[in-house]
């Protein structure tokens, strides 16, 4: 019997993801086939399976993929001093300059998935629980950004965290909507709108 080797399985398992987010970000989540994805990835469907057992389970990891990059962010903008501060900029990284196939290839994925979720249980179990921990990093967020006085303490934490996410996944549909639309610009304004909604009044 093969010993496994737990690296080689950890990074191959990393391939298989890789090539599988290309082909949804190209063809979509119901385009994109275990064969493509086998071809993407240069493996056979037999391979595959010994990783994998289905496109539903290749999402679950994919989704953890970017949780886990998401709240290692939260962590770090948790430090700073300015919550407000910390989260226009991380909307301002993205100004200026044309997204990587990546970034584009994981708002294709969110987007998909959002579509998905509502015919299909597991990728809306997927879906709902994803959500459940963003919603839960913006609620600490918000939280700690209340008690050092930077967000109006009127705002009840889980309603605009809700929000906040309904606000991102809107602004991923803007080239959709409008292919000319002047991105830099939207995010300009999106900071604006944060900006003034967080903030606490002049009276608190």
């Amino acid at each position: 019997m093969r010993t496994l080797d737990p690296v080689r399985h950890a990074e191959k398992s990393q391939e298989i993801l890789a090539a599988a987010a290309r082909c949804i970000a190209r063809d979509g989540f119901r385009g994109a086939s275990i064969a493509d994805i086998c071809e993407e990835a240069g493996i056979s469907p037999g391979h595959l399976y010994h990783y994998f057992t289905s496109k539903e389970e290749i999402l679950t990891a994919l989704t953890a993929m970017g949780l886990e990059r998401i709240s290692a962010r939260f962590a770090e903008m948790m430090q700073g001093h300015d919550a407000i501060a910390a989260l226009i900029g991380e909307i301002g990284r993205h100004k200026g300059r044309k997204p990587e196939p990546r970034e584009r290839a994981v708002s294709r994925l969110v987007l998909e998935m959002l579509v998905e979720a509502d015919r299909n249980p597991t990728i809306g179990r997927i879906v709902r629980k994803s959500s459940a921990t963003l919603r839960g990093l913006l609620v600490d967020f918000i939280e700690s950004g209340q008690r050092r006085g930077q967000i109006d303490p009127g705002l009840d934490p889980a309603i605009t965290a809700g929000m906040l996410l309904s606000v991102f996944d809107g602004m991923r549909t803007l080239p959709i909507r409008d292919p000319a639309v002047d991105l830099s610009r939207s995010l300009d304004m999106l900071q604006v709108l944060i900006s003034r909604f967080l903030s606490p009044s002049p009276t608190d």
